[in-house]
């Protein structure tokens, strides 16, 4: 191919189009534009040569194997159709060419790009000193209808490389570096986090899971366990969405676009409690399957709170003026009815506190007696307002930076 194909080729991509913004794609882009304009002079293409690469040695030194991944991660009209099943002949045409033409690109070396520009001379011993990127051979075309076959899975476009995202303006932003907690981890609360594992594997498998709420008294592991099940599944196609309260009102639009996408998701909102007169209430209420769209398959809402009926109430909201008092307490208790599973994570006794400090105290090694780490421990818990594994993890990982001895 000769540098006017590859440059026309790359500036022709249609089904990866996206790929023309990627940082390194863009640096190779200039690179052939630059050579085919001609320039008289070294500087300017050597100049596009040492951006490109250094651009790319920031993540690898294969050029092949970057390029390979990005085509297998974009996010394409292809790929979109083909995970709901309906992918048009005239796409499936153009992304068989741009996969060909995409192969033969991953195989492109520094030296075979100047051969086609400098035909004439093939050696140019000016251009000898810059560095040879690397490349492989693969059959992507293959490694594509694979990996779409695996959409539901692996995901396609920010999914496929992040599995935590917040939510900022409406849109989702992945979130680089989640909280690594796993199950392994979280000792203690076992039969808890049992029933929300067996809904995320329904939720998983395409049957039908409840929205749940895990509520209970403070640092009992509510949060942690949504995160690391998140964690735990992220491979089996799992994804969560971190939401805070007053962005409910957003969530509508999102979970349409989520609902055609092949992946599963959690929404999670933590620490949930709402004033009588909040707006985000009603907003809740609707995402809850009280809306006339009805719910996404693919989507459940895992919350958290220590309030059992999420509804921060007063004496004087009970012996109030409202005339119809029952009608808006039975309104206010609606929306927790609306979370068809409801797990409880109540505060630790004595045994199960001290299964959880044994537990951890081996997780991280620690060297003490096991009576002395339980007193010490009980000694910690009271002056930390009480027992739960949350004071549990405090106490072992002072023992671990040597303030506890």
């Amino acid at each position: 191919m000769k540098l006017r194909e590859w440059n026309a080729h790359l500036h022709g991509l249609v089904v990866f189009r996206a790929l023309l913004n990627d940082p390194v794609v863009a640096k190779l882009l200039d690179l052939t534009d630059r050579m085919e304009a001609g320039c008289s002079s070294y500087g300017p293409v050597c100049d596009a040569v040492a951006a490109f690469e250094a651009a790319l040695f920031e993540y690898t030194t294969n050029w092949g194997s970057y390029l390979s991944n990005a085509v297998l991660e974009a996010e394409t009209i292809c790929v979109r159709q083909a995970a709901a099943g309906q992918l048009d002949a005239l796409l499936q045409s153009a992304l068989d060419s741009e996969l060909q033409f995409l192969q033969q690109l991953c195989g492109l070396t520094l030296d075979e790009l100047f051969q086609t520009a400098y035909s004439e001379q093939a050696q140019r011993p000016e251009l000898a000193f810059l560095p040879r990127w690397q490349t492989c051979e693969l059959d992507l075309a293959a490694a594509y209808a694979q990996r779409m076959s695996e959409v539901g899975k692996k995901g396609y476009g920010m999914f496929a490389k992040h599995h935590v995202f917040t939510v900022e303006n409406g849109q989702l932003v992945p979130v680089k570096y989640p909280d690594p907690q796993r199950l392994s981890e979280l000792p203690g609360y076992e039969k808890e986090r049992e029933k929300v594992i067996a809904n995320t594997k329904a939720l998983l498998a395409g049957m039908p899971a409840n929205n749940v709420l895990l509520y209970g008294d403070a640092g009992t592991g509510k949060s942690s366990a949504v995160k690391a099940i998140a964690n735990e599944f992220a491979s089996e196609g799992l994804r969560l969405v971190e939401i805070k309260k007053n962005q409910l009102y957003q969530i509508p639009d999102l979970m349409d676009k989520l609902a055609a996408n092949p992946l599963k998701f959690i929404l999670f909102i933590d620490d949930l409690s709402f004033t009588a007169n909040d707006d985000n209430f009603a907003a809740l209420k609707a995402i809850l399957e009280g809306s006339v769209g009805g719910r996404a398959q693919n989507i459940a809402v895992y919350a958290t709170s220590n309030r059992r009926h999420l509804i921060k109430e007063t004496l004087s909201d009970r012996t109030g003026d409202d005339i119809h008092e029952a009608d808006t307490r039975q309104e206010l208790m609606s929306l927790s009815a609306r979370f068809g599973l409801t797990v409880t994570f109540q505060r630790p006794e004595k045994a199960r506190f001290e299964t959880i400090l044994e537990q951890l105290a081996k997780q991280h090694n620690i060297q003490m007696p096991t009576e002395q780490l339980l007193l010490k421990a009980e000694a910690f818990a009271l002056r930390a307002g009480g027992r739960s594994p949350r004071v549990a993890k405090q106490f072992i990982e002072q023992c671990e930076a040597g303030v506890q001895k």
